[in-house]
């Protein structure tokens, strides 16, 4: 008891006590427990109805550990095990909706959930949806009902739902390294059964931190984050949301906005952001990033041709946030648009072309989707512009079709510019229906799902300029898109031709910056779109974009402002640093935050409505946990120790007078 340790204490001055107390303390605390330094949490995230994602309680989740060896030993944590609740530790392989569903059921014995990341990819795994973005987009029942909600065509037949689900207890993602290992050795140590009979204690235990501020849903929320009852109110959750990234071959003033007399515009656009079930662990290699870089270098290559013979409409390059939920980054900009707040209006736009998913090849071809119903109904012209890409493919070895069946768009930023106007739209993706994604909107969707592999006798320096056969494949892709688009903005269909994009763009500054790492960055972006404004990749490609679109000035870093941006080069030959310079770009950011959240409407349903939890802090831990009969007997030990103490103490002070009184000296005699 802490009044025991100050009375012998007595003696030392109180900060020195209080110092000793501390340390004391922490040392007993790390003797203790054991903090786990590499995991990832899964999160609470809300929309106008409802939650999904995990929790723990306020004070942490606690179960003793059990691994989970196959879908039939789950009787032991569910049923048999006599010391619940367990907290679960599974290989990724048994990371199903199976598995996750029945524990769901029984959270009264299921602590938590730790699932083990491996190096290598499973054969398939998607815990989005069958059918991304459903209520969302432009099929509805007052529009093409017979398309909507995925009628005709499962765009992702191997979505199990994981991430749509709400779980009350903590799930998090552990990798497959020294932590896991011992992890696993506690667990053989202390929990493993034998022959069927309990383990004896000690257990191993497992202890896990990630409560959750927000609950029900956004309206719910959103209305506590305005309940101002101190100076410093807390808020519970926040709006997702970014900036989308935009540029154009002829630049537009940032300050007039709405319609722009005889201005004809060419949509070139792409998704900068994908999701994973776990909090900040999205990949997006196919999913986002095989679109983007594809369209960066695509940009590059039409710079010269551009600059020296300018198409009669403007090309704008449109990179949106957000895309993942409910199209957070598009219906943005066509809101802008409708309610005149960005440089051009719906009807500056001439005609939209989409790169969606581009890099896992089926097969030679690559297929080019539009809106059946704005097609058969006559409202837009979409000929032109298959005309355009399928004459673009010359010389680089495979063939751009239209599907055979009549189908809708697949999830894209397009459908909601035909939710708003009818607009003459392609999206080209590899797939002619189903994804080929195995990994879609998963943790797994990264650099082995695009075969983006090298040499093993490579520095880390030569695989930056290794240009690998995805890089290649890619390259011809973002060729055929600078000709269409030059095609299509009116250019001369004679230079059109000449257009070819350069294979280091897709090499090092494409795929290898944004899969494995960029520039100064050690690690591969985060394509979640979260809450903080301005993400890695949101900079990486509003600077990639400016650098390669640009002219460079010979401003200095510090009169570098307004619509010029500061960014790194080419390192030069016989040096080791690379050249820094200015450059002049029509580059720009605009809000990608949900127009709900502009007008205040939480519980939209023509806008997204996604908002993300707030929490205090992430922890995870492991411990050895006593027995309930010794920690009974430890407890009364210490109560009989508190209150025999008190008994002492009391006994003191009460004959204090006579156990530390002294002889007193007579007293001197008075004359």
């Amino acid at each position: 008891p802490l009044f025991i340790i100050l009375a012998t204490c007595v003696q030392l001055p109180i900060i020195t006590v209080l110092v000793w107390l501390n340390v004391s303390c922490n040392s007993v605390e790390q003797k203790i427990y054991v903090e786990l330094n590499n995991t990832v949490p899964c999160v609470r995230l809300l929309n106008a109805t409802h939650q999904i994602g995990c929790q723990s309680s306020i004070s942490g989740d606690t179960g003793v550990i059990h691994v989970l060896e196959s879908e039939a030993d789950l009787e032991w944590p569910l049923s048999k095990g006599p010391n619940p609740p367990y907290m679960v530790l599974l290989e990724s392989s048994l990371f199903t909706r199976s598995i996750m569903m029945k524990m769901k059921n029984e959270s009264n014995r299921v602590a938590g959930v730790a699932v083990v990341v491996p190096n290598t990819s499973p054969p398939e795994f998607s815990p989005h949806t069958t059918c991304p973005n459903e209520n969302t987009g432009v099929y509805s029942d007052n529009y093409g009902p017979n398309l909507a909600h995925c009628n005709t065509t499962v765009w992702n037949p191997r979505g199990n739902g994981l991430s749509y689900e709400e779980f009350d207890f903590p799930v998090f993602s552990l990798k497959e390294d020294n932590e896991t290992e011992f992890i696993k050795q506690c667990y053989l140590d202390h929990n493993r059964a034998v022959n069927g009979s309990a383990p004896q204690y000690p257990l191993c235990a497992m202890q896990l931190f990630s409560h959750m501020h927000a609950v029900t849903n956004t309206p719910t929320c959103m209305r506590r984050n305005d309940i101002n009852f101190s100076i410093n109110p807390e808020m519970v959750c926040d709006p997702l949301g970014d900036y989308n990234v935009w540029g154009s071959i002829r630049p537009y003033n940032d300050t007039v906005f709405g319609h722009k007399e005889n201005e004809s515009v060419v949509i070139a656009a792409a998704r900068l952001d994908s999701r994973a079930f776990f909090w900040e662990v999205s990949t997006g290699a196919e999913g986002s990033v095989s679109g983007f870089v594809t369209l960066l270098a695509a940009a590059q290559a039409l710079r010269e041709v551009t600059h020296a013979a300018p198409p009669t409409r403007n090309i704008l390059f449109a990179f949106f946030q957000g895309e993942t939920f409910d199209y957070i980054g598009s219906s943005r900009m066509v809101y802008d648009m409708e309610n005149g707040k960005f440089v051009i209006d719906l009807d500056n736009i001439h005609s939209v072309l989409e790169i969606g998913q581009v890099a896992v090849h089926s097969g030679t071809n690559l297929f080019l989707h539009s809106d059946p119903v704005s097609r058969r109904n006559n409202t837009v012209n979409d000929e032109n512009l298959v005309n355009n890409l399928q004459s673009s493919t010359a010389g680089l070895g495979f063939l751009l079709v239209e599907p055979n069946v009549s189908q809708p768009l697949p999830p894209s930023s397009l459908q909601r510019f035909l939710r708003a106007q009818p607009i003459p739209g392609i999206v080209l993706a590899d797939h002619e229906s189903a994804f080929n994604n195995r990994y879609y909107e998963s943790f797994y969707d990264n650099a082995a799902n695009l075969n983006l592999t090298y040499p093993s006798d490579l520095s880390p320096e030569e695989q930056l300029e290794f240009v690998t056969d995805t890089a290649k494949s890619l390259t011809d892709v973002a060729t055929v898109v600078a000709r269409a688009l030059y095609k299509q903005a009116g250019g001369d269909e004679s230079l059109s031709d000449t257009l070819a994009s350069i294979k280091k763009v897709l090499g090092y500054l494409g795929l290898h910056c944004f899969v494995f790492f960029c520039l100064l960055e050690p690690s591969p972006p985060e394509y979640y779109v979260g809450v903080a404004m301005s993400s890695t990749p949101t900079r990486l490609v509003q600077y990639l974009l400016a650098n390669l679109t640009g002219a460079a000035t010979n401003l200095t870093q510090s009169q570098c402002m307004y619509s010029y941006l500061w960014v790194q080069g080419i390192v030069p030959p016989n040096s080791t640093e690379r050249d820094s310079f200015c450059v002049r770009a029509s580059v720009r950011l605009t809000k990608a935050v949900s127009p709900a959240f502009e007008l205040g409407e939480y519980a939209s349903k023509d806008y997204s409505t996604w908002t993300e939890s707030r929490w205090k802090f992430i922890k995870a831990r492991i411990f050895l946990v006593a027995s309930r009969d010794l920690e009974m007997l430890t407890l009364g030990v210490g109560v009989a120790v508190l209150f025999t103490s008190l008994l002492v103490t009391y006994f003191i002070s009460t004959k204090a007078d006579v156990l530390f009184s002294s002889t007193r000296e007579p007293a001197s005699a008075a004359y």
